[in-house]
């Protein structure tokens, strides 16, 4: 039953991806990349657009074939009927449209933006239904694992190289640019950056559609399972509070959050997790600790990293970077927090742990003159650099968390304690230590 859904969903997809496709076509400012190469075609001799879409279709499939060979599997002729779908529901959409018939500039532009916000929404709902692929990103795919490129940047390549074909072709059939133009670029850049915000937006759909919470295809609009162990489902499910065996501590920069958790940890007798994490993350994504450490926590601009992101939507096998570093880490997070006795620093930690009740969840802040001088003295900088790090390692932080968590860094509402750490590290730890020793007696008695 659920895989019947899927297709239904996908076959919509597909309807809705073919009808961005005409309404960007319709905007005469070029159409999008994967498009180009039939829709110049189509000006230039007589055959529709979806006629030479399957033909286009047709032959990257041909060369998929030829580039995986005994790799390529039965699945993929699935993208041969796919393919003819495709093309007669462009066709039937041109004609749909028929009224769409732009007469100044703006209008054109206008056509052209709705168009990429619906075809956005249809490489969604496709991504969504997780079936198949049309043979644009199937032959990415191709490629990238038969080479060990990386998905994204061949992505980008193969849009280029369209678009170049396509303005090659036109050129020579009509002596000038026709088919090709300023919306080709448009579409190229928001179309991906519009399907990765629906995911993002619409991350409940999975669940509602299919009954399930874990990610779809797409993975460059992370979607967390919130999956727990079973320990923890135990521990949600008990009344009396559990005795903590996890402490997570969030922290300001330059409050002392990580000096305060080493202590902490000495002091307990617990494991102290935090450039560890880094190590850990390594071992399970291949990337390097420091490209790990340059990239976790550290979102400048979500809607900038979306659109850098974007060719990730179409991967059903590869996600962007800092996606990946975070659900890796949120694994690692999980796996410690399962060994216990244990203090995790930073890295969304109270997010991924928010259902146990055996972790004490700690915010740790303090004034920005505090930690100015703090920063000044550790990091041996001067008062105005000092105070443009915090700042923005602070909005880096904050940024990454509401990203990923879509909630508000450092509220109280999300964590058991928040302390300022101006009234001495020794004074913190102190009440730390006392919340989990009531915690404890309330459980014993």
């Amino acid at each position: 039953m659920e895989k019947l859904k899927r297709y239904i969903v996908f076959l919509i997809g597909l309807f809705i991806n073919s009808l961005g496709v005409s309404l960007v076509t319709k905007a005469d400012l070029g159409t999008s990349p994967i498009s180009s190469v039939p829709y110049v075609l189509s000006l230039n001799f007589p055959f529709t657009l979806g006629q030479f879409t399957i033909a286009f279709s047709l032959l990257l499939i041909l060369i998929q074939l030829l580039i995986l060979r005994r790799n390529f599997k039965m699945e993929h002729l699935l993208q041969i009927p796919i393919s003819i779908l495709f093309g007669y529901f462009i066709d039937l959409t041109m004609m749909l449209l028929f009224f769409v018939n732009p007469k100044s500039y703006i209008s054109s532009v206008a056509y052209l933006l709705i168009g990429c916000l619906v075809l956005g929404f249809g490489v969604y709902t496709e991504v969504l239904a997780n079936v198949a692929m049309l043979p644009g990103e199937s032959f990415v795919r191709a490629v990238s694992s038969t080479w060990k490129t990386e998905f994204g940047s061949t992505k980008v390549a193969f849009d280029v190289s369209l678009t170049v074909i396509a303005a090659a072709l036109s050129l020579i059939f009509s002596h000038r640019l026709n088919g090709v133009r300023e919306g080709t670029v448009i579409a190229a850049l928001l179309v991906g950056f519009i399907a990765r915000l629906f995911g993002r937006r619409l991350s409940f759909l999975p669940s509602l559609l299919f009954g399930t919470s874990e990610k779809s295809r797409d993975q460059s609009a992370p979607v967390l399972s919130g999956r727990q162990d079973q320990t923890a489902q135990l521990l949600s499910e008990d009344k009396d509070p559990a005795p903590y065996t996890v402490i997570v501590i969030g922290r300001q920069y330059g409050s002392g959050g990580h000096d305060i958790g080493k202590a902490l940890a000495e002091k307990l007798g617990f494991a102290f997790y935090d450039n560890e994490i880094i190590q850990m993350t390594a071992g399970s994504t291949g990337y390097t600790p420091q490209f790990i450490k340059d990239r976790e926590e550290n979102i400048t601009n979500s809607l900038l990293y979306d659109l850098v992101s974007q060719m990730y939507i179409y991967s059903d096998t590869q996600e962007a970077p800092r996606d990946a570093i975070f659900e890796s880490e949120g694994k690692v997070i999980r796996e410690l927090a399962d060994k216990g006795n244990c203090v995790i620093l930073g890295r969304c930690a109270d997010y991924f742990l928010r259902d146990r009740k055996d972790c004490l969840k700690v915010y740790l802040h303090a004034p920005e003159d505090y930690r100015v001088k703090r920063i000044m003295k550790t990091e041996n900088l001067s008062e105005e650099d000092a105070r443009q790090k915090i700042r923005k390692m602070d909005r880096r932080r904050s940024d990454n968390y509401h990203y990923y968590t879509r909630r508000i860094w450092g509220h109280s509402g999300n964590y058991d304690l928040t302390l300022d750490t101006e009234i001495g590290a020794e004074a913190v730890q102190e009440i730390i230590c006392n919340r989990m020793t009531q915690t404890s007696k309330a459980h014993a008695d």
